[in-house]
């Protein structure tokens, strides 16, 4: 979609997330378990997925830092949630990655735990923005979570990442049977989006997206 082909409606939308989230980001707190959780105030938006999908790239490139969110070589190694505040109007909060297999049933128990505590008991969460790799589509751990969060009736966003490891095509094909098999889960926002943190491909319209949610600009 061009710049001449969006209407004033999606130029402003585009326009207050680029303000959003070029403001200032500070990180909060990174909590290891319930009673660290900070206190309640701005909306929040919590990033979820897979172990080595490319969530701490995408963190990083959407508020336009190298290290807000420092990625692992080890997948699994990240067990704590991390909060950054964008401007006191909306909490990003970086969740620990799942579906790691190598890992003792003990460690996934204790790391999935809080995540899921959270998710369930969060009253200011507004979205779960569940990145999903566009090279393999959605796996048996990722509609697990989805599950979960259909019957806690949180809402959540598939977000495809790595988009720019995908030919065209098969992108297409990718967001289409991605799209088919969200329609028929209650929680779920019915667009799925497309992003790449290495060429910033659909993240403006991620920062769109997601300062709807947040507090009004003072």
């Amino acid at each position: 979609m061009t710049e001449t082909s969006l209407s004033d409606e999606e130029k402003a939308a585009l326009e207050a997330g680029r303000l959003l989230f070029a403001g200032e980001c500070t990180f909060l707190l990174s909590a290891a378990d319930e009673n660290d959780l900070p206190a309640l105030g701005a909306v929040e938006v919590a990033f979820a997925g897979r172990s080595n999908v490319g969530k701490s790239s995408l963190l990083n490139a959407l508020t336009g830092r190298k290290n807000l969110a420092r990625a692992s070589n080890t997948p699994g190694r990240t067990r704590l949630l991390n909060f950054f505040s964008l401007g006191g109007r909306l909490i990003l909060v970086d969740l620990p990655g799942y579906g790691y297999a190598r890992a003792s049933k003990t460690d996934i128990a204790r790391w999935t735990q809080l995540p899921r505590g959270y998710l369930r008991g969060r009253p200011q969460l507004r979205r779960v923005c569940l990145l999903v790799d566009a090279r393999h589509g959605l796996k048996s751990s990722d509609r697990q979570v989805m599950e979960e969060l259909d019957s806690d009736a949180v809402s959540y966003q598939i977000v495809l990442t790595k988009a720019d490891k995908v030919k065209p095509g098969a992108l297409k094909r990718m967001v289409e049977e991605t799209q088919g098999e969200i329609a028929r889960r209650p929680a779920a926002h019915p667009v799925c989006m497309t992003t790449s943190a290495e060429t910033g491909a659909g993240l403006p319209e991620l920062r769109a997206a997601l300062a709807a949610l947040a507090e009004p600009a003072a």
